[in-house]
């Protein structure tokens, strides 16, 4: 029996071949995945295209189907790399959603060309690595995942294992990277679409402090703080209710 193909296609961006999905017809609302994630993974938030939306759902630069050619990985590439797609689909404003590190590539293309974003739902960001955050990734190294997190990773990426092994080398390397994430205040004030900021206010890797932090600096922000949230606080028995709540403040109009 053939394996099924999937439903999506590749484009070459930048130096990578980018994997996406697009599905639903509507405005174009774009989903940035988290860190060892893929897009697939928001079919547990989104069971089916929200009315009005046509969604378009990369795999980030090395992750999933998506290619990697280098050793490294940068939010700023990364946002380099959503804008090419963007660009090559002929999609000039959009709506966004990220988680983690979604949400942090969404910073940087909301500051790299804030014309092109309209609104955005960052979940689980950070505008700086925290000391705790770098403790946690120093300890993200290859040799100390469980089976299960193997077996996990192989059903989302599809090159073999030394690209979950370069995945996971990436995290740990963020420990000891400070110019990729640093937006200073300043740097936030410059974003012009409208934010919703999602926080969990038991996330191991950024505190409430830094959600505040954000909120604080773009000036079109509301701030969501998840009541016994960690890391990622959308999924499970949440999933209903973040789709409810982003999708509405997604569809605010400028003017209300």
């Amino acid at each position: 029996m053939e394996t099924p193909s999937p439903p999506g296609r590749v484009e070459p961006i930048n130096d990578i071949q980018m994997y996406f999905e697009t599905r639903g017809e509507g405005e174009p609302l774009l989903l940035l995945h988290g860190g060892g994630g893929v897009g697939a993974n928001w079919e547990l938030i989104f069971k089916s295209p929200p009315k009005g939306y046509q969604l378009v759902v990369p795999d980030l630069r090395g992750h999933g189907r998506t290619t990697n050619p280098s050793e490294g990985f940068t939010f700023r590439q990364s946002g380099r790399d959503v804008l090419g797609l963007m660009d090559r689909l002929g999609i000039d404003r959009f709506k966004a959603i990220g988680l983690s590190l979604g949400a942090k590539t969404m910073l940087h293309v909301a500051t790299q060309q804030p014309g092109r974003v309209e609104a955005m739902v960052l979940v689980s960001a950070t505008p700086y690595f925290p000391e705790p955050a770098r403790a946690i990734m120093r300890g993200l190294t290859e040799e100390n995942h469980s089976e299960a997190e193997w077996t996990q990773m192989r059903q989302w990426h599809t090159q073999g294992d030394e690209q979950i092994r370069k995945i996971w080398r990436q995290m740990h390397g963020f420990a000891d990277s400070y110019g990729d994430m640093s937006f200073t205040p300043p740097y936030l004030s410059t974003i012009t679409a409208r934010t919703l900021i999602v926080h969990g206010d038991q996330d191991p890797l950024y505190s409430v402090q830094m959600a505040m932090e954000m909120f604080s600096g773009i000036p079109r922000s509301s701030l969501w703080i998840v009541p016994h949230g960690g890391h990622g606080p959308i999924f499970g028995e949440m999933a209903g209710r973040f789709a409810e709540t982003a999708l509405a403040f997604l569809r605010v109009s400028p003017e209300e």
